[in-house]
């Protein structure tokens, strides 16, 4: 039976560095990372505040690009690539799922769930947004405006939109800190549910070392370095 780390890689870092100046000096916010995630596989980010987990995460979603270094997304060498490209990529074959939401206040749930497909003039997008969010259990809240959904709502709506393109890959930024214990709880067994019916790879970054656990590997990073790579019992 094959494992996720038997697949072909789905990201790929290698020497990954990340220097901002700041008052009149460098600062180095990544120092030389490397790791690998396989198709397939769940991958968990940890480490203390500033120690560069956000900043890995959008490098590595093609977001921002390195000092130096190298990430290759999904077969891509993100280097090489020209902004409208990358963002054609993650379009395509990203989704993502934010600490704050990240919803449109304007649209209803169906439509801001929808947003992805719509954006590329993918037909049948309405009826995929609706299958999506009664999936995620809000089938009575489809017309509701992101201000008329509770923070456990709204984060279900996001979910949904980011598993609307099918994304071959999906990157998770703290997606249960907005949240109190019962809708993380929920998310939680939402994301993972949805991963593993999908086969979606998945990168989370978290403080939460109870979801953390959940993840197939877990990589700490300590003031921008990877100092350690247990693998989750």
């Amino acid at each position: 039976m094959q494992t996720p780390s038997d697949n072909p890689p789905a990201l790929e870092v290698s020497a990954l560095t990340k220097v901002y100046r700041s008052g009149g000096s460098d600062l180095t916010v990544l120092d030389a990372v490397d790791f690998r995630i396989a198709e397939g596989e769940s991958l968990a980010i940890v480490g203390p505040s500033g120690s560069g987990k956000t900043t890995l995460l959008g490098l590595c979603a093609g977001l921002d690009l390195a000092s130096s270094g190298s990430v290759r997304l999904l077969g891509h060498a993100l280097e090489a690539l020209d902004e409208n490209a990358r963002a054609q990529l993650r379009g395509a074959q990203v989704g993502f799922v934010f600490q704050n939401f990240q919803l449109i206040p304007t649209l209803t749930a169906r439509e801001n769930v929808a947003v992805p497909l719509d954006l590329r003039g993918v037909a049948g997008s309405d009826a995929k947004a609706v299958a999506l969010l009664r999936q995620v259990g809000l089938g009575e809240r489809l017309d509701h405006y992101p201000v008329q959904l509770s923070g456990g709502e709204q984060q279900r709506v996001a979910l949904a939109r980011a598993f609307i393109n099918e994304p071959q890959i999906l990157f998770a930024d703290e997606p249960t800190g907005n949240l109190d214990g019962g809708n993380g709880g929920t998310i939680i067994d939402l994301l993972f549910g949805l991963n593993a019916e999908r086969g979606t790879t998945l990168v989370l970054v978290t403080h939460d070392p109870a979801l953390a656990t959940k993840c197939d590997r877990v990589i700490r990073l300590q003031s921008g370095r990877l100092v350690k790579e247990p693998t989750a019992e």
